[in-house]
This record gives C-alpha cells, sequence and structure tokens, in this order.
C-alpha cells in the first residue's frame, strides 16, 4: 500500500447524508463548470439521459447527466465537481447489472468509450493492470498470447467491463476453478469522494502502523478501517456464511490477516459497486489457461437429482459446473435458439455441464472418464455424454450461456423478469434448495428456468412476476420475503 497522492477538504461535515433534490441544485451551472473542466463528453441532453437511465435490470433511474472521460484528470475532475455541487456519481461500465447497480439519479460517469485501456501485461508475474473501462474479453485475449487468462467469466463476458465486475464482485463459470473477482485482485488506484487518491493492496499490520503514524487523511482512514475490523472480527470470523458465492455486502472478511499476517484493502473494496470509492485502475491476478477442455454433459429426470450430483462432482474438480433444466431448453425452442445443438444434449430434464482442463487432450479426458465410471457404479447413474472436440463444446456452452436471453419474452408465457438472481447456497445444498425454491414458484404461480453455476451453488432465473399492477407488485414483495 502507498501514501496519499492527493487531498481535496471535504466539504460535508462527517457523517452528514448527501441529498439531492432538482430544487437544491443547479444542474446548468453543473453541466457548465462540467464542460469547462473535462476534455471527454459531457451530456445532459433528455436523450442521453433516457439510454443511461436504464441497465439490464428492472429499474430505470433518470442521471443527472453523464460524462464520458477522456484521461484520469476528467474523472478527478467530475468527482470534484459533483463533491462541490453536492450531487452523487456513478461509474458505469456495460450496463450489463441486473438488480439496478448501473443506473441512479447520478452523475454517470461512463469509461467504456476512451478508458478501456490494458496498461499492462506482466507474464513473469502472471498479472495484468487495466482501466475500469477494459472489456473482459479484450483482457482474455490479450492474456491469452501468454498462456494465461482472467478467471472469472460472466456469460457477458464479451462486453461486460472489468470495472462492473469489481464494483460486482462478478463470478461465471470459470470462477469454479479462479474464484471470484476479489480472489483475483492484487492491488488498485482509486479514489475518494473527498479527492484523495490512494493506491491500495497487500500490506501487513506493520505496514499499517508505519501509515498510520504519518498521519493524515490516509492514516485516518487506516485508523477507522483498522478499529471497524477490530471491533467486528469474531463475528466475522464466525458468522460470515461459509459459501463460495457469497458476494452480498461488503467483503469485511478481506480485512482479517491471512496465513502470511498481510490483508488486502483492495478486496475489501471489490464488490462495494462505487459506494466507497472510484477505481482508477486495477492489477489483477491471471491464471494459467489450459489449452485443453473437455466437456461431458449429465442427464438427469430432473433438475433437483442433477442438484443432488454437485458434490460427486465436484470431487474431480472441475474447471467449470453448470446446471440447467427443462423449461430453459423447451424456452430455447420456442424461441428458435441453438436449435441443432439442443438435439445433441444427452436424455434428461436437467443436466450438468462439467467442463474438465488438461494439458494435454488425455489428461482432460481422463478426469472425465474416471467421473463417468464413478457414476455408473452408482443406483440409477445419469445419462452421459461426452464432448472433446471444441466446436462440439462451445455449441453446448452457447445453450447455457444463452440463458438470460431465452427466458426473457418467451411466445406463449407471461413476461419474466429478474428479481430473485443469483441466490447463493452451498454446493451440496442445491438439489434441496431446488425443491423448495420450485414449491415457493408453485405457491405463487410463477413459472421460471433455471440454471446457474451449480458447482458454486449460483442459481440463476427469470420469473414471470407481474410488475405492472399495484396487487401484482404487493404479490412480487411477499414472494421475495418468503424466498428469503
Amino acid at each position: 500500500m502507498t501514501a496519499l497522492r492527493a487531498v481535496t477538504p471535504v466539504s460535508m461535515g462527517r457523517g452528514e447524508r448527501l441529498r439531492v433534490t432538482p430544487e437544491s441544485v443547479n444542474y446548468s451551472d453543473l453541466e457548465s463548470e462540467l464542460k469547462r473542466s473535462v476534455e471527454g463528453e459531457v451530456r445532459f441532453d433528455a436523450g442521453t439521459k433516457a439510454a443511461y437511465a436504464v441497465d439490464s435490470s428492472n429499474y430505470r433511474q433518470v442521471p443527472i447527466g453523464v460524462v464520458i472521460p477522456k484521461s484520469i484528470d476528467d474523472v478527478v475532475n467530475t468527482v470534484a465537481l459533483c463533491r462541490r455541487f453536492g450531487v452523487p456519481l456513478l461509474s458505469r461500465g456495460g450496463g450489463t447489472s441486473l438488480a439496478g447497480q448501473c443506473c441512479n439519479t447520478a452523475v454517470v460517469i461512463d469509461w467504456t468509450k476512451y478508458l478501456g485501456q490494458i496498461l499492462n501485461i506482466d507474464p513473469s508475474r502472471k498479472q495484468a493492470t487495466v482501466r475500469p473501462g477494459c472489456v473482459l474479453d479484450n483482457l482474455r485475449n490479450a492474456a491469452g498470447e501468454y498462456g494465461l487468462t482472467f478467471g472469472p467469466d460472466p456469460a457477458t463476458h464479451n462486453h461486460c467491463t472489468l470495472g462492473g465486475m469489481l464494483g460486482n464482485n462478478s463470478c461465471g463459470m470459470h470462477a469454479q476453478m479462479a474464484g471470484s473477482v476479489a480472489s483475483n485482485t492484487e492491488a488498485m488506484e482509486v479514489l475518494l469522494y473527498d479527492g484523495t487518491r490512494m493506491n491500495v493492496g497487500w500490506t501487513t499490520e506493520t505496514e499499517m502502523d508505519s501509515l498510520i503514524d504519518r498521519g493524515g487523511r490516509v492514516g485516518e482512514i487506516l485508523t477507522r478501517v483498522r478499529a471497524l475490523r477490530d471491533k467486528y472480527a469474531e463475528q466475522i470470523r464466525t458468522r460470515y456464511p461459509n459459501i463460495p458465492r457469497r458476494i452480498s455486502g461488503y467483503n469485511l472478511d478481506q480485512l482479517i490477516p491471512d496465513s502470511q499476517g498481510r490483508i488486502n484493502l483492495a478486496r475489501a473494496l471489490v464488490g462495494s459497486e462505487g459506494t466507497l470509492v472510484t477505481i482508477l485502475a486495477a492489477t489483477l491476478r491471471l491464471i494459467h489457461n489450459p489449452p485443453f477442455q473437455t466437456l461431458l454433459v449429465l442427464g438427469y429426470p430432473d433438475v433437483y437429482q442433477a442438484g443432488d450430483h454437485v458434490p460427486d462432482v465436484l470431487e474431480f474438480k472441475p474447471m467449470g459446473l453448470e446446471g440447467i433444466d427443462h423449461f430453459l431448453i423447451e424456452n430455447m425452442t420456442k424461441k428458435g435458439l441453438h436449435v441443432k445443438d439442443l438435439s445433441s444434449l444427452p436424455e434428461g430434464k436437467g443436466w450438468l455441464l462439467c467442463q474438465f482442463p488438461g494439458d494435454t487432450r488425455e489428461e482432460a479426458d481422463e478426469t472425465a472418464q474416471a467421473l463417468m465410471e464413478k457414476l455408473k457404479s452408482k443406483p440409477n447413474p445419469p445419462s452421459m455424454k461426452l464432448y472433446d472436440r471444441p466446436e462440439e463444446e462451445k455449441h453446448v456452452f452457447d445453450i447455457r450461456e444463452s440463458g438470460l436471453g431465452a427466458t426473457a419474452f418467451v411466445p406463449g408465457l407471461p413476461a419474466s423478469w429478474p428479481g430473485w438472481e443469483d441466490a447463493a447456497v452451498p454446493p451440496d445444498k442445491v438439489g434441496a434448495y431446488l425443491r423448495d425454491f420450485c414449491k415457493l414458484l408453485e405457491k405463487y404461480g410463477y413459472v421460471a428456468a433455471l440454471y446457474g453455476h451449480f458447482g458454486m451453488g449460483c442459481i440463476h432465473c427469470r420469473i414471470t412476476f407481474n410488475l405492472v399492477t399495484e396487487e401484482g407488485i404487493r404479490h412480487y414483495r411477499s414472494f421475495a420475503e418468503e424466498a428469503a
């Protein structure tokens, strides 16, 4: 962790909440000041605000305006002016969030047009440094030249950004082998709302003592971080849920020293959705990209039994373990998606997609075949199909990655919506959870296709909520409370 770079005094008192109303801020003056201070684009027109009022969720929040910065200085100046005028700000990447994280009544900073650079790739250290607007696939393609990759890979990998993934603590299919974004973050350069710029990353308690002793804003921040950690350390150790897909709330567990006595404040900031800092750059961990992958698809009578078998598959250390149900396949058929690919699946109404890595084709195949032999020895084994040609594997994974689009506005069904996304349970409880969850759906008269990262205990679904009437909203709220 390095010391303070610059400090601008905070105009608000500590603990004072920021309240923005149309009457309290002169937006025309804010727009004029931004245009004078920002080299990039400043847009306060109705068309731009309408475009940025939505993301991939159910929410619509019209922004105050949009800034498309060309440089980090533009970002610093934008934050300073937002602070001066007393308005919130929101960093935005690809707009792929499903819970409204990318829309707010704020000044939106769009990083994607000019600030998506890969600043450095260090193959020897297996690290890359990027700007927040960098599209994930751009990093993966560049790292691939060195036989490396960035592990977490949401289905939106061809247009989601690293900044958004850092804000959300994203996972994706190959988080099975790599962990979430927090586990793959080494350091960040961040900007606080008061103008403080810091580099945060790995630090020992001794190094933290030294930084605190230097005083200043950085010393104050670290003193308060340590006090927060010490106050709640025992509860963090004993009460944080031990599930691989825990991304809700702040990563306070990252403030607990590891076996080497270190903490990583950057990892603690991942998942904070811009509520704590604006990320200016991030140094990320890269991992070995297995040159060969084998896909084994297991078919079951229903998705519940597929969920029950997740622990059996995890024993063989897959690099990805996805699940899909028959409703997803039916929706794709109705929408004419991947029709030829659907016929290649083994018999069943619930499937596990098990991907195994290898430095050789034989190594990847051997692991898959060992799992097949184990499952054959069990009562009522699943149907099985081994895909070891890359084009075949891609076609099957295209089915899984099309889940979000395939479940939206299906002919003959009521409109479906996000609203119970990314439920996370221990992987050995997936089958039991799905049984109980589907009983709840039936109770409320809802229909949903189920799919997700079953190996991480993460379930995706779009549900046929009625979100256009008062009664429908009350019904949805009751469902959400009971589902929780």
